[in-house]
């Protein structure tokens, strides 16, 4: 099998799984317990706070460990509307952002709020330009996220931050940075965002969990009442083996330092290639390394995915979560049907191979050859 959908999820690394299995086994008390092995889990709670925050340049308790990226961005989004409500009901977001805050930001507007939703420009990013113009003096929030998932398009969230600032409004920033975690190099300070997501399965840790960096001064809201566990923002017992795991995979990633550019240089490597042999190709969006979005306009994506599949190569569609369903971020970009029909995402991992990509586009190239095109 050649794993090429990474931005739906990765392989849990070796040093994830270890670090998960040795606190599950070890380490298994719990942190709220004063006794020895309540004290070991606190500690290993700690050790992986201050190994998150480090790589985020945060402080450790601005970094809250959550369930993953959509509990992340339904927090920051309920959250900071639910703190800035006397200051304005308006929010700005994107049409291209992924479900976890387009769903969030339906909901928001079914409650009162009024939402203005960016279009992108031809790249795939929502332009600072766009945002500064939309704001207003009743804007409480900006969400808008870092990288796309399925285009890799790097929104310039610096600009943004001091576009509002510039403006003198009041309006919180949050950025799902979940696909550029630990691939396209950013720290909290200098993207000037307020509240930060980011996910673990992404970067090679376990599914359900992620981390929140909420900016010291922000009184967000508590996600979850209960015994005060987070520094009362989201309560219940932590669940140390997967918070360790994390810290594992964050760290396994920054040791691993030319991972981005070995992404970037497969990706480049498939354009090449595919450009050189298809030349009705035509490749989407860009600009993070692990993410390549291309459509063969003519065939149906339903079709290339399958093929591919049966021959041990998994790509996809687009989001994970959509299930079949037409991608809107690519009808938000206002691309013709062919090609948003014809259209499939490469997403690349720590682990991917110029082996693995050699054998995607050549695998590519015979299914352009054998497919039946739709005229």
């Amino acid at each position: 099998m050649i794993y090429l959908d990474n931005a739906a999820t990765t392989a849990v690394c070796p040093e994830a799984a270890q670090a998960a299995l040795a606190a599950m086994t070890g380490g298994f008390g719990n942190p709220s317990s004063t006794h020895g092995p309540g004290r070991d889990a606190r500690e290993l709670l700690k050790t992986a706070r201050e190994t998150v925050a480090a790589s985020l340049g945060a402080r450790p308790e601005e970094v809250t460990f959550t369930s993953g990226g959509t509990e992340g961005d339904d927090w920051a989004l309920l959250g900071a509307c639910r703190l800035m409500r006397h200051k304005g009901k308006h929010i700005i977001t994107g049409l291209t952002e992924h479900d976890a805050v387009r769903k969030t930001a339906d909901y928001l507007q079914s409650r009162g709020f009024e939402v203005t939703r960016l279009a992108p420009g031809p790249d795939g990013a929502v332009p600072a330009e766009t945002v500064a113009a939309a704001l207003r003096p009743d804007t409480v929030l900006v969400s808008l996220m870092l990288v796309n998932n399925e285009t890799g398009a790097v929104t310039d969230i610096p600009a943004i931050a001091r576009a509002i600032r510039q403006a003198d409004c009041p309006a919180l920033l949050h950025t799902d940075a979940i696909q550029g975690y630990m691939k396209v190099p950013f720290t909290v300070k200098g993207l000037g965002a307020d509240i930060v997501t980011v996910s673990g399965h992404k970067i090679h840790a376990p599914k359900g969990v992620g981390a929140q960096y909420v900016r010291a001064g922000v009184k967000l809201p508590p996600l979850i009442h209960g015994g005060g566990q987070e520094n009362g923002l989201r309560s219940g017992t932590e669940p140390i083996p997967a918070i360790a795991a994390l810290a594992a995979a964050v760290r396994a990633y920054e040791g691993d330092r030319d991972a981005p550019a070995r992404m970037t240089a497969l990706r480049d490597r498939a354009v090449e290639t595919l450009s050189a042999s298809l030349p009705d190709v035509t490749f989407i969006g860009g600009g993070a390394p692990h993410i390549l979005c291309l459509s063969l306009p003519g065939y149906k994506s339903e079709v290339l995915l399958n093929y591919l599949d049966g021959m041990g190569i998994c790509v996809s569609k687009g989001s994970a979560c959509k299930r079949g369903a037409r991608s809107h971020v690519l009808e938000a970009m206002g691309l013709p049907a062919k090609i948003i029909d014809g259209a499939i995402r490469v997403s690349l991992g720590r682990f991917t191979t110029q082996g693995d990509i050699d054998a995607f586009c050549q695998t590519l190239l015979r299914a352009h050859d054998s497919l039946y095109k739709i005229l």
